[in-house]
């Protein structure tokens, strides 16, 4: 099943710091103001998808110039692997969604934020910390507890203050509902905690939420996930999402998309295109999902889709961070710069 990036301790260590010195330059900046402000995979599609052109400039959406890319770039180019630094860059250049770090998410968001505002660009966010989390496996954790939860997300919230934000709601939460991956006596639960987590974003005036919806190769009936994100609350979203840390295709996940929106009276979604220039991978079997081989970057995050439905094409992925330790990789959500360079060299020019 698809496990999406996790931020390990010396991540979250980093993101942290890295507020911390953001908040400060912005003080300082304004007069020292106090103001915070999967699933089983198919077998691999054509490839043909949008190559990740653009800049940072021409996007709707914040670069992090400290992503883990971006510092890659820069070591390589100091190192003399200046032709390894330009492809990274490929990765850097681009917007990613930020998972919310550990327990004390507002610091990180609310930096980030104040980092947004200022060029009039929106954040991608992930919460990304519901009870029992993915099962045990390679992502396992997640709040300890209900009441830690809603501690976590008004503090998330509150992080985001008045910025711009697109938030993707626990990622793969409903999916290991409906493949049963998460005991029964969770899942009231899950559902109370997710609606819940929709209403407080809700209360932020420029946030949008999209509810995670997994991937068209982990739950092929598109109608296995209506009733699921009925009760958790997708009326009250933006939409849903598809795809997040999976490789299927745009066109996979337009189809599948437009079918799941169908049955919900025509609710949007966006799509995680961080990793799926070349499709899924047809010989990984059960963990075709985990770090597969000869993956490309995919489709450069956008509001300019081309299709209605879909509010935006997404770098939810971090491209890079590792799935879990498989096929060699460091634990879920650590930087691997080699598979990270291998997404950028193959990603269609």
């Amino acid at each position: 099943m698809p496990v999406p990036s996790v931020r390990t301790p010396a991540r979250t260590t980093r993101a942290l710091a890295f507020a911390a010195a953001a908040l400060l330059l912005s003080a300082l900046a304004t007069g020292c103001s106090d103001d915070t402000g999967g699933g089983r995979d198919s077998a691999a599609e054509p490839a043909g998808q949008t190559a990740p052109t653009g800049s940072a400039d021409s996007s709707p959406f914040w670069v992090d110039p400290a992503s883990d890319a971006a510092v890659q770039a820069d070591r390589w180019q100091r190192q003399g692997r200046a032709s390894d630094a330009a492809v990274i860059r490929r990765i850097a250049q681009h917007p990613q969604a930020m998972w919310a770090p550990g327990d004390f998410p507002r610091p990180a968001i609310a930096a980030a934020g104040a980092q947004a505002k200022k060029t009039d660009k929106t954040l991608v966010l992930v919460a990304y910390n519901i009870p029992h989390r993915d099962c045990g496996q390679h992502s396992a954790g997640g709040a300890h507890t209900p009441d830690f939860y809603y501690q976590w997300i008004d503090a998330f919230a509150a992080g985001i203050g008045d910025a711009k934000a697109v938030v993707v709601l626990e990622p793969d939460a409903l999916g290991h509902i409906v493949d049963g991956c998460t005991p029964a006596e969770y899942q009231e639960q899950r559902y109370e905690l997710m609606s819940a987590a929709i209403d407080r974003l809700k209360k932020q005036p420029n946030t949008k939420v999209y509810v995670d919806a997994g991937n068209p190769a982990w739950i092929p009936d598109a109608a296995k996930l209506v009733e699921p994100l009925q009760r958790a609350g997708v009326a009250r979203a933006d939409g849903f999402s598809l795809n997040v840390s999976n490789f299927q295709t745009d066109q996979a996940s337009r189809t599948y998309g437009r079918r799941l929106s169908e049955l919900l009276g025509g609710t949007h979604f966006v799509v995680d295109t961080s990793r799926n220039g070349v499709g899924p991978y047809a010989d990984g079997g059960a963990d075709a999902w985990c770090n597969p081989p000869g993956r490309a970057l995919g489709s450069a995050p956008t509001t300019e889709t081309g299709d209605p439905l879909i509010d935006a094409y997404l770098w939810v992925k971090r491209p890079g961070e590792s799935d879990g330790t498989c096929r060699g990789g460091p634990g879920a959500g650590t930087w691997w710069a080699e598979y990270a360079l291998g997404l950028a060299r193959n990603a269609q020019s």
